[in-house]
């Protein structure tokens, strides 16, 4: 698979990012073997860049597969909520030893919202800069869901990596169109920001427009890398063989476009509210003392059930 410089950063990645979010914890909940493994089959069909996450719980998954792969041909983004020196400290040297790697490429204070989040995190953007100098980081970034953050990032030249929502509908953007998110990642691609997307597929609820969404991720010129949640090696193989341009067996293809995902609620929920305080994309709400999914809002992040105390929330 052909590999691009993210922008001035100096890295090269695959078109494909592997994203770890659905193997882990908050998702299928694969083991750190299963799901190394797969890494291990993406990198040996290319992809050589995997993107995680402290809240992901994946890093014992990549921390497998990198006794298969070669440390120096494989790029790490992950991405911490740390907004102070000490959380900031704390989120580095666990990503360091729970992956066993001596530096991040790619660091991202995770989900930033706006101008105001992202001075809320200097502390600990500052801590990471000093890392970076010191070679435990090689670039910094932001990952978010909203236009507004990444717009408030271009005026930060530290800010070297974007991971932003994108895909052909626009779902997941919190506060505008896909065409007003296009725009200002325009801006920062011509500023020579390396940017890779998030969420092609919407989180599942464009999986039935699977051709057409590829299409549109893969027309979008100032987008170096996408990343996507991969969970068996038939879906590995077919992801690849869309970006390389080659058939894919359509059987193959109807089989992962019935594929359908959701979000459930387990009947011992006690509607203690956390989830919808965690829920950026409001579509947890409580109605007649029951908690319950606008699955129109839903992306199947997951995020929602690591806030919540009884274990009542899975992605399946």
């Amino acid at each position: 698979m052909e590999r691009y410089a993210l922008g001035n950063s100096g890295i090269n990645v695959s078109k494909l990012c592997f994203g770890s979010l659905t193997m882990g914890p908050l998702q299928v909940n694969m083991s750190p073997e299963e799901g190394g493994k797969l890494l291990i089959h993406g990198y040996e069909k290319g992809i050589n860049f995997v993107d995680t996450a402290e809240l992901y719980g994946t890093y014992e998954h990549i921390k497998y597969a990198l006794k298969e792969i070669k440390r120096e041909e494989y790029v790490i983004a992950t991405k911490s909520y740390s907004y102070d020196y000490n959380t900031a400290e704390k989120s580095l040297s666990k990503a360091l030893k729970e992956m066993n790697t001596d530096y991040i490429d790619i660091f991202l204070l995770h989900e930033q919202e706006s101008e105001h989040t992202l001075r809320g995190h200097v502390e600990a953007f500052e801590y990471f800069l000093k890392m970076k100098e010191k070679g435990y980081i090689r670039a910094l970034g932001i990952s978010s869901h909203t236009i507004a953050a990444v717009k408030a990032s271009l005026k930060i030249k530290e800010i070297e990596i974007l991971h932003p929502i994108v895909n052909m509908s626009g779902l997941g953007i919190q506060d505008g169109t896909i065409e007003s998110m296009i725009s200002v990642l325009n801006e920062g691609y011509n500023m020579g920001k390396g940017i890779y997307g998030m969420k092609p597929l919407g989180g599942g609820h464009l999986i039935k427009k699977f051709k057409e969404s590829f299409g549109f991720i893969l027309a979008q010129k100032y987008l170096h890398s996408i990343a996507i949640g991969m969970q068996s090696m038939e879906e590995i193989d077919v992801n690849v063989n869309i970006v390389n341009n080659r058939s894919v067996d359509s059987d193959i293809m109807i089989r992962l476009m019935q594929k359908t995902r959701k979000l459930i609620i387990h009947d011992w929920c006690e509607q203690c509210g956390n989830c919808i305080k965690a829920c950026r994309h409001g579509a947890l709400i409580i109605e007649e003392d029951e908690l319950k999914v606008d699955h129109n809002k839903c992306v199947l992040c997951g995020y929602c059930s690591k806030y919540c105390p009884q274990f009542c929330l899975k992605v399946i």
